[in-house]
């Protein structure tokens, strides 16, 4: 029999006048069950190597990416005083919306892992964004918002299938 152990992580640097750039990687890899009985540490061998791995596929995005940035420090997180700004065509800082909180963004990852989504495919699908780090503090509310009720959902219909049961 095999289980499944999903890794995620994310990062962010920040970058000259309060801007800043995030990759994120998550994976889903099978093993065998008898690892956490048997032989754990393969199994905590096998979790690092796939930290590992997310780890180095976020640092050449963020090489890639960031190929002209200059990073202000390696501060994951650090968004200055909590809104982004760009460079317009005549030099001057441009403010956008304010950007999703570190806590809304850990509340979609734990809720989506909760109901094994592709997040990646839902930020896409849904706001044409590619990481959780891009998403405003609005579009995250109403994200949280929507997984709490299809939580919400499922847990009613299971609820409703064992009193039916």
């Amino acid at each position: 029999m095999s289980m499944k152990l999903n890794v995620g992580l994310t990062r962010k640097i920040g970058l000259p006048n309060y801007g800043s750039l995030g990759a994120a990687c998550y994976v889903e890899v099978e093993l065998e069950q008898s690892l956490l009985f048997h032989s754990r540490e393969s199994l905590q061998d096998r979790i690092e190597q796939a930290y590992l791995a997310c780890r180095q596929a976020i640092d050449e995005e963020l090489a890639r990416s960031g190929q002209g940035a200059r990073p202000q420090g390696a501060n994951p997180g650090s968004i200055g005083n909590g809104q982004t700004h760009t460079q317009s065509t005549n030099g001057t800082p441009q403010s956008s919306m304010r950007p999703a909180t570190p806590r809304q963004i850990r509340a979609i990852e734990i809720m989506a892992l909760r109901q094994r989504l592709d997040i990646l495919a839902l930020l896409e699908r849904r706001f044409d964004k590619a990481l959780l780090a891009d998403l405003s503090r609005s579009e995250a509310s109403h994200l949280i918002d929507e997984l709490a009720t299809t939580a919400e959902g499922r847990e009613t219909a299971k609820e409703r299938s064992l009193a039916e049961a």
